[in-house]
């Protein structure tokens, strides 16, 4: 995919992350003015490998993506705990680790969005099924199918989320911006 050379100045380029320790999700967006585009969207996956190969292999996925696209912030979906699962989101919270990281080696700000609250951005409701935030993020890229594999398609709406709740509202003075930012 060809990209320009020169980002105007006025250009945001947000990296949106679906952490997971088999495949984690990534899609890029620009944000020019009041339009989004779709830059890239796909996956790193790591299978059948310890613990600490995976956390590897992510890494450097995500190192060179971010080499790759340039993104000015990354925008990551922070883990949800459900009690009856908790080395789940602790496993979780490791591959998310990494990709912070490696944001934070890049030198980027990282935005961190709970899943509620990307959906609640995008559909309107905080529940809403894969399907609707697929069909969602379609509609706001323009895109004429819904974007696959499931995992790219959240990430995108990781980074969609940052452009309503952080950069949007910071360009256009359209109401509060609360969104969290930095370490988490």
């Amino acid at each position: 995919m060809e990209r320009p050379s020169t980002m105007p100045a006025t250009a945001h380029r947000v990296v949106g992350f679906d952490p997971g320790l088999n495949v984690t999700g990534y899609g890029v967006v620009e944000c020019h003015g009041a339009s989004v585009r779709l830059v890239e969207a796909g996956t790193v996956r790591s299978r059948g490998e310890s613990l600490e190969d995976r956390l590897h292999t992510i890494h450097a996925g995500v190192r060179e993506v971010i080499e790759a696209l340039q993104p000015t912030a990354m925008a990551i979906e922070q883990v949800f705990a459900h009690a009856k699962f908790p080395k789940a989101a602790i496993l979780l919270g490791h591959a998310r680790g990494v990709i912070c990281l490696a944001g934070a080696q890049a030198g980027l700000g990282v935005h961190h969005y709970l899943p509620n609250r990307v959906k609640s951005a995008l559909t309107g409701s905080g529940h809403a099924a894969k399907e609707q935030m697929q069909a969602a993020v379609q509609r706001e890229l323009g895109l004429t199918t819904r974007p696959e594999p499931a995992d790219a398609a959240d990430a995108l709406a990781v980074a969609l989320a940052d452009w309503h709740l952080r950069l949007r509202p910071l360009l256009f003075g359209t109401g509060v911006a609360r969104v969290r930012s930095g370490r988490a």
